[in-house]
C-alpha cells in the first residue's frame, strides 16, 4: 500500500517525462548502497573471522605454552636430580683420588726418609768399617 502512495506521487510531482530516468537513477543508488552494505558486512565478518581465528590461535598458544611449561618442570627436576647424583658421584671420585693421592704422597715421603735412613745407616757402617 505504501508503495502504491509513493508512486503515485513519484507520478504527480515528477510527471512522466522524468520518472523512468529518475527510477533508473534511483535503482542504481539502491544498488550502490546495498553493494556498500554488502561489502561492510563481508568485511566486518572477515575482521570477525580475523578475530576469531586470533583468539583461536592465542588460546592454542596458551595451551601449547603450558604443557612446554609443564615439561620443563617435569625435565628440570628429572635434570636436577641427575646433575645432583653427578655431582655427588664426582665428589665421591675426587675425595678418592685425593685420598689416594696423600697416601702416594705420605708413602713416598716414608719411603724417601726410609731410604735416607738407610742410607746413613750404610755410611755410617761404611765409616765404622773404614776406621776399623
Amino acid at each position: 500500500m505504501e508503495i502504491i502512495i509513493i508512486a503515485i506521487v513519484a507520478v504527480l510531482v515528477l510527471g512522466p517525462d522524468k520518472l523512468p530516468s529518475t527510477m533508473l537513477e534511483l535503482a542504481k543508488l539502491i544498488k550502490a548502497v546495498k553493494k556498500q552494505i554488502n561489502d561492510a558486512k563481508t568485511s566486518i565478518e572477515n575482521e570477525i573471522n580475523i578475530s576469531e581465528l586470533k583468539d583461536e590461535a592465542r588460546r592454542y598458544k596458551e595451551e601449547i605454552t603450558k604443557a612446554n611449561d609443564s615439561i620443563r618442570k617435569k625435565l628440570s627436576f628429572e635434570e636436577f636430580d641427575e646433575i645432583k647424583n653427578s655431582i655427588n658421584d664426582f665428589e665421591k671420585e675426587a675425595r678418592a683420588s685425593v685420598e689416594n693421592t696423600l697416601d702416594t704422597i705420605a708413602n713416598d715421603d716414608n719411603l724417601s726418609k726410609r731410604e735416607q735412613f738407610k742410607q746413613k745407616v750404610i755410611e755410617e757402617e761404611n765409616k765404622k768399617e773404614s776406621n776399623v
